[in-house]
């Protein structure tokens, strides 16, 4: 019999997927928008959603790989997985903002 645990933890993992797939997309959706037309604009959005999609890949290969190691550490392997999130929605902010 499967537990509930084991279910969830497959759901969250299809989730996280998803996810992924739809940054991946955003990103080479804003790559073609580019280069059909190259702006600034347009440049800023499509390093925005690669960021963002770099962003949402470290942060489920962290949540995978810290479940064992101790908490400091975990805090410094997620605030790196920020980091491209934070880059990410910057460069977002600057292409619509311009």
């Amino acid at each position: 019999m499967v537990d509930a645990a084991t279910v969830a933890r497959g759901g969250l993992l299809v989730m996280r997927f998803v996810v992924f797939g739809l940054s991946l997309g955003l990103t080479v959706i804003s790559f073609q928008a580019y280069r059909k037309r190259p702006s600034e604009r347009l440049q800023y959005a499509f390093l925005g959603f690669a960021f963002l999609s770099m962003g949402v890949a470290i942060s489920s290969v962290i949540t995978q790989l810290g479940a064992g190691a101790s908490e400091l550490t975990r805090i410094f392997l997620q605030a790196g997985g920020a980091l491209p999130l934070i880059i990410g929605f910057s460069m977002l902010y600057l292409s619509l903002y311009r």
